[in-house]
């Protein structure tokens, strides 16, 4: 991650129906949405929805996969954490009480369920 791979993330998510897509397939995790049914939540015509859909793509902020006769479309996390990761990295410039409360604000708001083994 760089600079550059940042900045291209940053400014495909810096438009209202891209990050309003990129935030509804994120709650769509794993399985990921049809691009109808996207286009359907959002009420966004479906060639306009395509266009948002492709910056997103080429940002790899998310993932096309066909189904069938649907593409399905994920949010890919790993490349949104790289992200958040290259803007927090050493957030707190050698205080880390000032990063405390930033990361509590990142502790997921669901907790995995513990396993039957522990």
């Amino acid at each position: 991650m760089d600079n550059t791979d940042v900045i291209i993330a940053l400014a495909a998510l810096a438009q209202p129906t891209r990050l309003d897509a990129f935030r509804l397939l994120v709650r769509h995790e794993p399985a990921g949405l049809p691009a109808g049914t996207v286009a359907r939540d959002l009420a966004v015509p479906h060639n306009t929805l395509s266009s948002h859909l492709a910056i997103l793509c080429r940002a790899g902020l998310i993932r096309a996969e066909r189904r069938s006769r649907s593409i399905v479309y994920r949010a890919d996390l790993n490349r949104f954490r790289a992200v958040a990761t290259f803007l927090l990295k050493d957030c707190c410039g050698g205080r880390p009480e000032i990063c405390i409360p930033l990361v509590a604000d990142l502790t997921p708001c669901c907790q995995p369920e513990a396993s039957a083994h522990e």
